[in-house]
């Protein structure tokens, strides 16, 4: 992988001018080996599946079930996997002796109590199942946009992920919302239905709420904090801030 870390730089370059259609192509012929693309169901996700679907070069896709999820996140799962034939989304849930030891020493609720409580939740619910999905994988292809925190402004199309010792490839990294609202009308993607009731980004049901006039783009998730707000999945970006 040293000399994929070298050409990340040049490959950047050459993204900076490609279609989202050509640029999933580029990545997938021109970095060898697995590529995974993980999808929580919301509305980057979603068009990225559209066109993971089209281009159907053996990227792979999952999804992390905590377990808390909203009902209209597995209506939308539903939705998805009926539309898009050409995937197959595999879900990886957290270990069930995970979560009793959790809930045991925390409470079924504990992840309200404190941060630190809270990244523990999470780091049951997301970091250990997440872990075991990209095992093996060579390229890691997320909906992150620059524009959804202060903590992904500094991110790149690609990207060497440390802790996974892997590519992140990053390809709606310039899109705006609008832009993104725009292409999933013209294709009628199914998008989760609470995305209209201003749920912009969907989590664990007890840890999302609506968006209220004026608010980030993240200030709907674990809204009792302060602060940066990621749940570890992410953590390298958190690192470059």
């Amino acid at each position: 992988m040293d000399k994929i870390k070298n050409k990340i730089n040049d490959y950047n370059s050459v993204l900076e001018s490609l279609s989202l259609e050509e640029a999933l192509l580029f990545v997938a012929e021109t970095i060898k080996g697995k590529k995974v693309f993980s999808t929580s169901f919301g509305i980057e996700d979603q068009l990225l599946t559209h066109f993971i679907n089209g281009v159907n070069k053996d990227i792979s896709v999952f999804t992390l079930d905590t377990g808390r999820q909203f009902n209209e996140t597995y209506e939308v799962f539903d939705k998805t996997q009926n539309k898009y034939k050409n995937i197959k989304i595999r879900v990886y849930y957290p270990l069930e002796s995970d979560v009793q030891e959790y809930v045991q020493g925390e409470g079924v609720n504990g992840f309200y109590n404190s941060v630190e409580s809270r990244k523990k939740c999470c780091f049951v619910r997301k970091v250990i199942p997440l872990k075991r999905a990209l095992e093996g994988a060579d390229v890691w292809i997320t909906g992150l946009r620059a524009e959804q925190s202060a903590n992904r402004e500094t991110m790149q199309y690609l990207e060497w992920d440390e802790d996974n010792n892997l590519v992140k490839f990053n390809p709606l990294l310039k899109y705006t919302l609008e832009e993104i609202e725009e292409i999933v009308n013209k294709y009628t993607i199914p998008i989760n239905s609470l995305y209209k009731k201003g749920f912009l980004s969907i989590g664990c049901a007890p840890c999302t709420r609506a968006l209220e006039k004026g608010e980030d783009f993240r200030a709907g998730r674990w809204w009792w904090e302060n602060g940066k707000k990621e749940c570890g999945l992410h953590i390298h970006v958190e690192k470059n801030n």
